[in-house]
């Protein structure tokens, strides 16, 4: 049997293969330490504040509440109005303070497609600080999911 004789001629040539195995273990100890520091980043720093005399809290602005029935009926606060009208009256019961929230309740069971409706005139109006209002998931199974049978 002939062995093929190597270019190079030498027997410690030198490879070009590439460790892989130091990199991944340095990208994971970043990732770790990354992980770690990313929400003592987002909470800031504790500090003791002064006090001051002259200061005033500041007014927590009340949200603006659209309430869809499962009827059909639009309410912006509790008087009912037109949908056609919706975008208008809540512009105008904003006064001007468009960071001031939105919040829509519709009924369980209203149709999603009305309330998708509200939430499109009010986007269109240039509102976008809108929330769906929801009640917390109670004991019982939601509609979603079934109950269990007796089988």
């Amino acid at each position: 049997m002939a062995v093929a004789p190597r270019r190079g001629g030498g027997l410690y040539e030198p490879l070009a293969d590439i460790n892989v195995t130091p990199l991944v273990d340095v990208m994971l100890v970043l990732l770790i330490v990354f992980m770690i520091t990313a929400p003592m980043l987002a909470a800031g720093m504790k500090v003791d504040l002064p006090q001051a005399k002259a200061a005033q809290p500041l007014e927590p602005k009340e949200p603006v509440i659209i309430t869809l029935t499962k009827e059909g009926k639009l309410f912006l606060g509790q008087e009912e109005i037109a949908r056609e009208q919706i975008a208008a009256a809540v512009l105008a019961k904003l006064g001007g303070d468009l960071e001031r929230a939105i919040h829509v309740r519709g009924d369980r069971e209203a149709i999603y497609g009305e309330i998708v409706a509200v939430m499109d005139a009010l986007a269109r109006s240039g509102l976008t600080k809108i929330a769906l209002i929801a009640n917390a998931r109670s004991d019982g199974p939601s509609p979603v999911e079934p109950a269990a049978t007796g089988r």
